[in-house]
C-alpha cells in the first residue's frame, strides 16, 4: 500500500526512530510501512494518523489513488 508517512514524517524533521518512539514501533516497523513491505494494522494505521493528526485516507492510499497521483 502506497502512503505519504516519509513524507510527513520529513516535513517534521522526524528520524525513522522519532516516529517509531511516538507510535511504540521498532524503526524496522516504520521502515518497512514506508517502502511499502510491510501494511500496519488498523489500530497501528489509526495510531499514526492520531500522531500526524491526520485521517487514515490522507496517509494511505490505495493501489488505485496512487496511480492516479503519478
Amino acid at each position: 500500500m502506497k502512503n505519504r508517512l516519509r513524507v510527513l514524517r520529513a516535513e517534521r524533521e522526524w528520524s525513522q526512530q522519532d516516529l517509531a518512539d511516538r507510535l511504540d514501533v521498532s524503526r524496522q516497523s516504520v521502515n518497512a510501512i514506508e517502502t511499502g513491505k510491510y501494511d500496519p494494522s488498523l489500530p497501528l494505521a489509526f495510531r499514526i494518523a492520531d500522531v500526524f493528526g491526520l485521517r487514515i485516507e490522507e496517509i494511505f492510499l490505495r493501489d488505485v489513488e496512487a496511480q492516479a497521483a503519478q
